[in-house]
């Protein structure tokens, strides 16, 4: 409702982007619970605010931008999401997000956890903390058999260290009445820890919306940011500049199953004995970009396997 209301009044302000485009958006990134999913959102943030519905308050969507300010996402006030959800909103700059491919590891290197399920940071402090008594080696088969009292926090914990906020259920005013606490605001730069999670294991989808930038370069920084197998859909009003990074995504063999997809919608008006597609319609709704990122070959080991390759064939003719 909210992108056919700007739509019809102001389609500038979200790049022209149509429902059908949206949910298509939504569709080819594989947007669903769990996600960790990178945004490049200048259409205001409808596209944030849509991925943050659609994750359902687990997960996370991180919406980065270029240069110093970030964009804005006003439009998230309008979806009227609860708390969770907008605690799993964060913004950070691209410059901060592309320094991470140097100092973590490679992003898909995923060892020993779920893909797509972050582990809780307060519960691994809790259990990095030294313990009161220490146990003896001689007494560790009698302890193991003890119970051990380990509360794992509940999912909002993670959401109050990630947001710095302080619930005050108990907070109330001068004249006595309690006064509800302030909901998080959507946005808000992300922790150290989760920071150096998404380093190490990469985000597991990419959607960009930025209809005013060039979608090449902006690509190219990235896609080293996802992890190895991750879908992305790139939006933009025009063909021109999605054949361009279409193109380039080839040369530099980052990606496969690349394909540009325009939608296309016809609504119909149902009625008896004047059924018919409605007589204005809006025949133009933009161009999506998608594929899948894979693990860029190495041009030196290329290139000795085809030298081993015509060794081997040397030999056999001989022979």
């Amino acid at each position: 409702s909210i992108c056919e209301t700007y739509f019809k009044k102001y389609p500038a302000r979200i790049g022209f982007m149509r429902v059908d485009t949206l949910s298509l958006l939504l569709s080819m990134a594989n947007v669903g619970a769990y996600s960790d999913v990178l945004a490049v959102d200048m259409v205001g943030g409808l596209v944030v605010g849509a991925v943050a519905e659609r994750l359902g308050g687990t997960g996370y969507v991180c919406s980065t931008y270029l240069g110093s300010a970030p964009s804005s996402i006003d439009i998230i006030r309008m979806y009227n999401l609860n708390s969770e959800m907008t605690s799993r909103i964060f913004q950070a700059p691209l410059s901060d997000l592309c320094s991470l491919k140097t100092s973590g590891d490679a992003p898909g290197s995923i060892q020993g956890d779920e893909p797509g399920v972050v582990p809780d940071e307060s519960f691994q402090s809790s259990l990095e903390k030294p313990s009161d008594t220490e146990v003896s080696d001689g007494n560790a088969q009698s302890t193991t058999a003890q119970p051990i009292d380990i509360e794992a926090p509940e999912p909002a914990t993670d959401e109050h260290l990630n947001q710095g906020d302080i619930s005050m259920p108990d907070c109330k005013g001068s004249n006595g009445n309690s006064i509800a606490p302030k909901a998080p605001r959507a946005g808000k730069a992300p922790s150290p820890e989760r920071m150096k999670y998404w380093g190490e294991h990469g985000f597991s989808s990419l959607i960009v919306a930025a209809p005013g930038h060039e979608v090449e370069s902006v690509v190219a920084d990235l896609l080293p940011l996802l992890s190895y197998s991750a879908p992305f859909a790139i939006y933009h009003q025009y063909l021109q500049p999605l054949a361009t990074c279409m193109h380039s995504l080839q040369v530099s063999k980052m990606a496969i199953g690349l394909q540009i997809t325009e939608p296309w919608l016809r609504e119909y008006q149902v009625l008896p004995s004047r059924s018919h597609p409605h007589m204005q319609m809006n025949a133009f709704g933009g161009y999506i970009l998608s594929g899948i990122r894979v693990h860029k070959p190495d041009p030196l080991g290329a290139r000795v396997q085809e030298k081993s390759s015509g060794a081997t064939e040397s030999m056999l003719v001989s022979l």
